[in-house]
């Protein structure tokens, strides 16, 4: 007899906690895990006496299912994905639904929706965030996929999902077949970035301004009080105070290399293919590679040197500015965000909904912030808008925070503290303020050197000249192309 509303494979830690929310939340779910064992230690753990059905195989496990099947796959992305997909396929039927909930890339998700919707079954490619508690109490869930199947996911994962103001949540359908993972991939890719931005912060503080842990987390304390109040900013605030057993901070304690799974490297790759300048997620991303190098890096710092640190100001009064670098900088990451989706929709031909993007980050996921209903508001006013920067609100802030945001940047150059998140942030935002760039002279040196041709400024668009530099050129010119 079909007795479960969803089926879920893969128990490990974000796998057990979605069965668990949506047990809560009154479902009947089947579970299944290619370790068997796994499957009897959950059900007899923390799933006993609830209504979790444990099953052994494949075909027991798709026998439990009402129709249309729900099989919701959270494994390791790539190929183990793929084989689950071709193990479950042929016990399926027509309008059965297939729900890849890992950090997959976008491009196999639409794959995997072409494959599926030419054996007549569905497929959705969900972006889930907010970790193993968000799992468990409430994550972000970005769906995308076959359109058809959202009205059959809809109830379960609008009911599992995070809430906001008036009950509203944290999901709703982003788009056709990779839309979903692509908007988690985003997501992960501004992730990267707060958190750099965040750690900035961290070094400007302990190493310029000479403060202690305890000082740094009253600052982050205080600042999630306002308009920085954030996931991260949160979380930052609790491990500046944490001490070990023997009374000693354990932040001072972790070594300083970052790791990473990939998700902020698809986005700069995928912004590189597009041409959109994600430069802010682009040198997180770096950032982390640069920690990595930890051993060439001690070698390093034994051989070139640096300015002597000094810092003989107002404290007070730079901490604010940094707050204000910290906010101008962080929109800068969203904005680009925002564009790379804007062009990703045209590519893919995807219908975004970039308002309801925001408020699905507004609660559940890591980049959690009050921040996002601002940026709601910013496309509830302008559904067109080119550019966060552009919006009337973010407009005022930026500029309010400009001679504040230099000020930081300069300093810290002046006393050689890494900061290339937070200073390609205003680099971009003077680029893209500036009517006009130097990139004259380099389209001039690449017509010299490769007859590449250029427009010009008395010339209508879309006209192309080459111009013979040195007389022995010739007029044959290259083709012309963007990539």
């Amino acid at each position: 007899m079909s007795n479960a509303d969803i089926g879920l494979v893969g128990l490990a830690v974000m796998g057990e906690n979605l069965v668990l929310n949506m047990e809560s939340h009154g479902y009947t779910v089947a579970v299944y895990n290619r370790t068997i064992s796994k499957v009897d230690d959950f059900v007899n753990g923390r799933a006993k006496g609830k209504k979790i059905i444990g099953t052994h195989s494949v075909e027991e496990f798709v026998s439990q299912l009402k129709r249309p099947r729900k099989v919701m796959i959270m494994v390791k992305a790539g190929n183990p994905v793929d084989a689950f997909i071709e193990q479950v396929v042929p016990h399926l039927e027509e309008g059965d639904i297939i729900i890849d909930g890992g950090n997959s890339h976008f491009p196999d998700s639409i794959r995997r929706t072409k494959y599926l919707e030419e054996k007549r079954l569905h497929f959705v490619g969900a972006g889930v965030s907010g970790g193993e508690e968000g799992a468990l109490t409430g994550p972000s869930i970005m769906p995308g996929g076959s359109v058809a199947a959202w009205v059959h996911v809809k109830p379960i994962f609008q009911s599992i999902a995070a809430k906001v103001e008036g009950g509203t949540p944290c999901c709703d359908w982003v788009g056709e077949d990779g839309a979903g993972h692509f908007v988690k991939m985003v997501h992960n890719g501004i992730e990267y970035g707060d958190m750099q931005l965040i750690s900035e912060a961290y070094q400007i503080m302990k190493n310029l301004l000479g403060m202690s842990n305890e000082e740094m987390h009253e600052v982050c304390k205080e600042w999630n009080e306002g308009e920085l109040e954030s996931y991260l900013i949160e979380i930052t605030r609790d491990i500046l105070a944490y001490k070990e057993d023997d009374g000693f901070y354990l932040l001072d304690k972790i070594l300083d290399t970052a790791g990473q799974k990939g998700t902020g490297k698809w986005t700069g790759i995928v912004s590189l293919d597009l041409g959109i300048p994600l430069t802010l997620i682009g040198e997180a991303v770096y950032a982390r590679s640069l920690s990595a190098q930890k051993k060439e890096r001690v070698e390093a710092s034994k051989i070139l040197s640096g300015p002597q640190i000094k810092f003989d100001g107002d404290k007070k009064q730079f901490l604010e500015d940094l707050r204000l670098a910290l906010y101008a900088s962080k929109l800068v990451s969203y904005a680009q965000g925002y564009v790379l989706m804007k062009h990703a929709a045209q590519e893919f031909k995807w219908n975004l909904n970039y308002g309801g993007i925001a408020l699905m980050w507004r609660g559940g996921c890591i980049i959690r912030s009050v921040f996002l209903g601002k940026i709601k508001e910013a496309f509830d006013n302008n559904s067109e808008l080119t550019n966060l920067l552009l919006d009337p609100f973010f407009k005022e802030k930026i500029e309010n925070s400009q001679a504040s945001w230099r000020k930081v940047i300069s300093t810290a150059a002046l006393n050689g503290i890494w900061i290339p998140a937070m200073s390609t942030a205003l680099n971009y935002f003077d680029g893209y303020r500036n009517e006009r760039l130097p990139a004259n002279l380099l389209q001039a040196q690449r017509d010299y050197f490769g007859a590449h041709t250029y427009e010009r400024i008395d010339k209508p668009r879309g006209e192309f000249f080459h111009t013979n530099w040195t007389g022995r050129g010739g007029t044959t010119s290259s083709t012309t192309y963007n990539a």
